[in-house]
C-alpha cells in the first residue's frame, strides 16, 4: 500500500517526457506471442500493467528480459494456452493475450478479466468476433474456453467500436485462412501501433486508424524490434496540471496530432499553446473558463480524459457540463473532489460543475487510475495539505509519476504503508 502526500499551491513549470503509450504497449506485448520467437521492444512504460502481462508470458513459458529501455521477449517456448486467473483479475487488459494465444494455437482459456471498476465493461463483443471467425466458445463455471481447428476469414460487424475487441479480432486472425474484414472498428491510434507493429512482423493489416480494416491472413511472422508510440493520455494529464495550476510546461515526446480534441478544448478554456509535431508548450491564464465536454470514441473527446479534465474545470470561471458516453460508472472520483470543495452534481451520464475559486487539501482515495490522477492534479492546485490513498491503481497507468511532477517544481511525495 502507499499513497501520495502534495503540498499544494505551486505552479507546474519545466520540461516533461511523455512516456511510452500504455495502451499501445499492452496489445503489442501480446501480440509477441504470434511470432514464435524474439522480440525487441522499446519505449515500453515501466507500469504495474506493462508487468502484469510481462507475468502472464512467463506463466505461459515465455521469457522476458529488461534492459533500461529495451525489453526482450522470447515466446518461442510458450506451450500453455491458459492465462492465470489470478492475473486476470488483477488487470482488464489481459484478455487481449486470448486473441493473441488463438491465432498461434487455436485454443485459448481465461477468466472475466478485472481492472478498474468504470463500468460493467463486457466482453461480449470479443466472444462474438471469435465465433465470426469460427472459434468455438464454451463457458465453465467463470472460464471461457476458445478452440477450434482454423480460423477462416470473415465479416466482424461491431454494434460498437471497441478498442480491446478490434484488437483481439486482428490478433486473431493474422495467422489465419482468408480475409477478415472488421467494419465498425475502433479508430484510436493505439490500434494503428498494433497494425504497425503487426505489419513490420510480416503481418497483412491495412485500414487500423480507419473503421474498416482488412488482415489478411499470413503463415507465420519474424523477429523484430520495435519503438511504442507516446503515451497521448499521459500528454493530456500534464497538459491539464499546467492548465489547472496557471503554470507553463513544455511536454517533449509527444503526437499533437493525437491530442487535437483535448489542445481544442483547452485553447477554449484560454490557454496559449505552442503546438509542434512532438512538442507542446503551454500557458495558462490566471483563471480558466468554463467549457463542456462531452466523451466519444476517438476522434472524438476521449474518455481516458474525462475525469481529469473536468477535474481541471472544477476551478474555471462559470458553470461547465460534461457528459460521459462510454463508461456509465465513470463519476466516483467527483465525491473525492466534493470533499475538496468542489461544486458538482451528477445525473445519470452527465456532471454539472459550478466553478469555485479555490479547492481545499483533503484526506482523499484513488478510485480509479484516471479518476486517481485527476485528484493528484487537485491536490496540486488545493490550498494545504492533500493524502491520496489507493494510488496503486494510478501506478497501473503512469511511469514514475510523481518523479516527473516533482521536476515540475511540485511538493508531492510517495509514501509507503505497512
Amino acid at each position: 500500500m502507499s499513497k501520495y502526500i502534495i503540498k499544494g499551491g505551486n505552479k507546474a513549470e519545466g520540461e516533461v517526457t511523455i512516456s511510452g503509450s500504455k495502451n499501445a504497449s499492452l496489445p503489442i506485448i501480446a501480440a509477441t506471442i504470434l511470432n514464435k520467437g524474439k522480440t525487441i521492444l522499446y519505449n515500453v512504460p515501466k507500469i504495474h500493467d506493462t508487468q502484469m502481462m510481462f507475468e502472464i508470458l512467463k506463466q505461459l513459458g515465455g521469457n522476458v528480459a529488461i534492459k533500461n529501455n529495451k525489453v526482450i521477449i522470447d515466446t518461442s517456448n510458450i506451450k500453455k494456452y491458459e492465462i492465470p486467473e489470478d492475473l486476470m483479475r488483477q488487470m482488464r487488459s489481459s484478455v487481449i493475450i486470448a486473441g493473441a494465444l488463438i491465432g498461434r494455437y487455436k485454443e485459448a482459456t481465461f477468466s472475466y478479466p478485472g481492472g478498474c471498476d468504470i463500468g460493467t465493461r463486457p466482453i461480449d463483443l470479443h466472444l462474438k468476433a471469435f465465433e465470426k471467425l469460427g472459434i468455438n466458445i464454451n463457458k465453465n463455471y467463470g472460464n471461457i474456453v476458445c478452440s477450434c481447428d482454423k480460423i477462416l476469414g470473415e465479416k466482424i460487424d461491431f454494434e460498437f467500436p471497441s478498442v480491446g475487441a478490434t484488437e483481439n479480432a486482428i490478433l486473431a486472425s493474422c495467422l489465419g485462412e482468408g480475409k477478415t474484414v472488421i467494419t465498425n472498428a475502433a479508430r484510436e491510434p493505439e490500434i494503428i501501433d498494433l497494425q504497425n507493429f503487426l505489419n513490420k512482423m510480416g503481418a497483412k493489416v491495412k485500414g487500423a486508424g480507419s473503421s474498416q480494416i482488412e488482415i489478411d491472413g499470413v503463415k507465420k511472422l519474424k523477429d523484430i524490434s520495435y519503438n511504442i508510440m507516446p503515451d497521448r493520455i499521459e500528454a493530456g494529464t500534464f497538459l491539464c496540471m499546467a492548465a489547472m495550476t496557471n503554470g507553463n510546461i513544455i511536454l517533449k515526446n509527444l503526437n499533437s496530432e493525437q491530442l487535437v480534441p483535448v489542445i481544442d478544448k483547452l485553447q477554449e478554456t484560454g490557454c496559449k499553446m505552442k503546438i509542434e509535431k512532438n512538442e507542446i508548450e503551454i500557458k495558462a491564464p490566471k483563471r480558466l473558463k468554463a467549457v463542456d465536454i462531452k466523451t466519444m470514441p476517438y476522434p472524438g473527446f476521449p474518455t481516458d480524459m474525462q475525469s481529469v479534465f473536468a477535474t481541471t474545470l472544477t476551478t474555471a470561471k462559470g458553470t461547465s457540463i460534461v457528459i460521459e458516453n462510454i463508461f456509465e460508472n465513470r463519476y466516483k472520483y467527483t465525491q473525492e473532489l466534493i470533499r475538496m470543495g468542489a461544486k458538482i452534481t451528477i445525473e445519470g451520464k452527465t456532471a454539472v460543475i459550478k466553478g469555485v475559486r479555490k479547492l481545499y487539501g483533503s484526506a482523499v482515495k484513488a478510485t480509479d487510475l484516471r479518476g486517481g490522477a485527476a485528484l493528484v492534479l487537485a491536490g496540486i492546485a488545493a490550498k494545504g495539505i492533500t493524502n491520496i490513498e489507493n494510488i496503486e491503481y494510478i501506478l497501473r497507468g503512469y511511469e514514475k509519476f510523481d518523479e516527473k511532477i516533482q521536476r515540475l517544481g511540485i511538493d508531492i511525495k510517495l509514501e509507503n504503508l505497512l
